[in-house]
């Protein structure tokens, strides 16, 4: 009985150091080592150092001289990500999707066939920070005007900025608009508002 009683404590014991003590520091120093622009958050920094946001989290760009995201079911808070909970047929969901609908053709000067779902609807997430090349697509003139640049320049970032799938097959094609904003005003110039 005080043999299986030193075993379950020695156990225990053990098991604690290995799952409390030393696998946490080990997958830190693996993620900090192996991935270490993930475990810092995926950060994306101007030059200058400054941190403007993370690759992962959308942020809320609503001035004509930016590419603008998706829309958020959480208003762009990242402390409270999730969707709408709208189902399809509600009707204070068809009234949004038909306000942000409305809000594009206006803003885009395109017809509403023209607007893909992702331009009006939220994302599960409420905080996706990519766009399809097709959202980036209708936005392209709207762009170039506010910037006074020629839309085919506007056009060559958008595609340098458009990822790809993963291994050519899972996921979609998509563009980042945090980091697309930022290259257009590294190549054309920041406006002189504060930006967004």
């Amino acid at each position: 009985m005080l043999t299986e009683i030193k075993r379950g404590v020695l156990y225990t014991v053990v098991t604690m150091v290995l799952f409390a003590g030393v696998y946490h520091p080990f997958m830190w120093l693996v993620g900090r080592v192996l991935f270490p622009d993930q475990a810092e958050g995926s950060l994306i920094r101007r030059s200058d150092g400054t941190v403007v946001g993370s690759s992962l989290i959308a942020q809320n760009f609503t001035r004509p001289e930016y590419f603008h995201p998706r829309p958020s079911g959480v208003d762009y808070n990242a402390a409270s990500t999730g969707g709408t909970n709208y189902g399809p047929s509600n009707p204070e969901h068809l009234k949004t999707v038909r306000e942000r609908l409305d809000a594009v053709v206006a803003a885009d000067g395109v017809s509403a066939a023209d607007v893909p779902s992702e331009m009006v609807t939220a994302s599960g997430s409420g905080m996706d920070p990519h766009i399809p090349p097709r959202a980036a697509e209708i936005q392209i003139a709207r762009v170039a005007r506010a910037r006074q640049v020629d839309a085919e320049k506007v056009r060559a970032l958008v595609a340098a900025h458009t990822l790809e799938p993963a291994l050519g097959v899972f996921g979609r094609s998509r563009v980042n608009v945090l980091e697309l904003n930022l290259a257009l005003d590294d190549s054309f110039g920041a406006s002189s508002r504060a930006a967004k």
